[in-house]
């Protein structure tokens, strides 16, 4: 889906004030399923979730608290739902090389990448598949309104630039339920990018967590290649915008955007037609890691990407926090 505008409004438009009574039943919902009793497992559980809908950099944190746990000796696996992936019903061990973003889903395929990934709609089965096959800790990318798993530690990440949007549920705004019974399940947060307001906002919704800064920074060999160029940029991310001004920011021109909406499963038509585009007007087609893993794997080398790292500003501070995680 591509997120409606008045999502992102500090102050509710009448639209969202139309919506928010069927905002707060939906928020009401999801906040008595997150108090629901889950299980726990025999290794410590990490949550890498957020407060709203769309991409805040939940994966991209995920990655980085990995590394920073496999620094420290442990031995990762990841668990996600596989959104966008196929519907199934047993947990799936994700093999980057032989399994397309259409049956496990695009993060999936990144996550797996750096350590074991897990898939299945069975947090609980994909957690106990992942402990069979050795793991010491478990990531969970996403799931902090998900109760199956007892979690150790949650880490909420938050987008500096839009934050909570307008404040309200969906439909109404972003929010998957009041900000308020969200935050009583989280233990810190990491904010990825903002300002010194944005941090203010955050320290007034969580006085008493943690705060992580960090930042998105772009691969510096991919931006090398892209510097001067004139690209034709596409994206089917949460905020294709972010990526459009990154490659602004590495001193790519981008002469020609195209948006499609989050986990866009592309064709092999619709590529076909993005590179004629492309030639015609003699343009580098370039594009996300997370979409480059969702095109069709024919035309994967006519196309460049600009991949994207989590770094945090204070990384023993992270991991002095995660050094908690044992039991």
């Amino acid at each position: 889906m591509i997120a409606p505008r008045f999502w992102r409004d500090e102050r509710p438009s009448w639209l969202a004030r139309a919506l928010s009574p069927l905002g707060a039943i939906y928020g009401a919902a999801t906040t008595r399923r997150m108090a629901s009793r889950g299980e726990r497992v025999s290794v410590p559980v990490l949550c890498i979730g957020n407060f709203v809908v769309g991409g805040a950099g939940k994966t991209p944190t995920a990655i980085a608290v990995a590394k920073l746990l496999q620094a420290s000796g442990e031995r990762v696996a990841f668990l996600s739902r596989g959104y966008g992936g196929e519907e199934r019903a047993d947990s799936l061990r994700v093999d980057p090389l032989m399994h397309p973003a259409r049956q496990v889903g695009d993060e999936p395929l990144l996550l797996a990448r750096v350590s074991p990934c897990f898939v299945g709609p069975d947090r609980v089965a994909s957690a106990k598949a992942a402990i069979e096959a050795g793991a010491s800790v478990l990531v969970m990318d996403d799931g902090l309104q998900n109760p199956a798993l007892i979690k150790d530690r949650t880490l909420a990440v938050v987008d500096g630039e839009t934050l909570f949007g307008n404040g309200l549920c969906l439909p109404a705004g972003p929010l998957r339920a009041p900000l308020a019974s969200q935050m009583r399940f989280v233990g810190a947060t990491v904010m990825v990018g903002g300002g010194a307001n944005a941090i203010q906002r955050l320290v007034d919704a969580a006085p008493d967590k943690p705060i992580f800064r960090a930042r998105l920074q772009a691969n510096a060999l991919a931006a090398a290649n892209l510097i001067g160029r004139p690209v034709f940029a596409f994206a089917g991310i949460a905020r294709p915008e972010k990526f459009f001004a990154t490659l602004g920011q590495i001193g790519a021109s981008v002469l020609h955007e195209r948006r499609y909406p989050d986990h866009h499963a592309f064709t092999s038509r619709e590529i076909e037609k993005l590179l004629a585009e492309a030639a015609k007007r003699d343009l580098v087609l370039v594009t996300t890691e997370k979409d480059h893993v969702r095109i069709p794997r024919a035309y994967a080398d006519q196309i460049l990407t600009l991949p994207v790292t989590l770094s945090f500003e204070e990384p023993r501070a992270v991991t002095r926090w995660l050094g908690r995680l044992g039991r």
